[in-house]
């Protein structure tokens, strides 16, 4: 069964980027196949990758939704759902990417979704790590993707406003009832200057903190990935060591 590492928080706070790292780790680690799943229609992690994104979960709902008599003849819907999805997931040199778009039409998805909420189950099981990167208000785990994992990273700032949205991103996991075998706290673009108890209030263990990283700033202006980045960057290292602690749990 694959291993699930979400990871969730308001737009800015460089999740995507953090997303993209971590499926760096595992590739170069080599600890088992990869799948990217990005749930945040308003994220870029395939760019970030440097994947030229293909067809995406959203676009196929919606041709669905707008002519089910797409389903050839004699075929289950469910499995004409589940050879659409196949195709919108892209294989690249040591892990793959699905993109969950965003269904645009005004049909209604409650059936597809149900399917799609199937079709991800038997898909993560074909995965040793998943990597989700969300979207901040949490929906696609409720609706589309998966309803659990076995870590959710809660990315902030340090900023008094971005660990509150962290407190409020882990308010909405217990009200979706989303299961989460561990939850954690880590800080992006760390400065020196946080109060613990700014921490403590989140309610959630601090995994650790990140340095900023000009690099990505750079690579991000010039359109280059993750896989641009050094290997000796500073960012890097530390993800490495903190990723003991992230997947060490499977």
């Amino acid at each position: 069964m694959g291993y699930v590492i979400a990871l969730a928080g308001k737009g800015g706070t460089g999740k995507t980027t953090i997303a993209a790292l971590i499926v760096r780790v595992l590739k170069e680690k080599k600890l088992g196949s990869v799948l990217a799943i990005d749930a945040d229609p308003n994220s870029n992690l395939g760019e970030i990758l440097g994947v030229q994104t293909g067809n995406n979960v959203g676009a196929i709902l919606d041709n669905l939704s707008l002519d089910p008599n797409k389903v050839p003849a004699g075929m289950a819907k469910e499995r004409f759902i589940q050879l659409q999805v196949q195709t919108a997931i892209q294989e690249e040199d040591g892990f793959d990417l699905l993109s969950m778009g965003k269904p645009e039409g005004p049909g209604c998805y409650c059936y597809v979704n149900n399917v799609l909420r199937g079709l991800m189950t038997s898909l993560i099981k074909d995965y040793d790590y998943i990597v989700v990167d969300n979207e901040a208000g949490l929906e696609h785990l409720s609706r589309r993707t998966t309803r659990s994992a076995d870590i959710l990273l809660v990315v902030s700032d340090a900023s008094s406003i971005g660990l509150k949205s962290a407190k409020k991103i882990i308010d909405l996991v217990s009200a979706l009832k989303f299961e989460v075998k561990k939850s954690f706290l880590l800080i992006n673009r760390f400065n020196k200057n946080i109060q613990p108890d700014k921490i403590k209030e989140t309610g959630l263990d601090h995994l650790g903190n990140l340095p900023a990283e000009p690099q990505i700033e750079q690579l991000s202006l010039e359109g280059r990935s993750v896989f641009d980045l050094k290997s000796d960057a500073q960012i890097l290292t530390t993800i490495n060591l903190l990723g003991e602690q992230i997947w060490m749990h499977h």
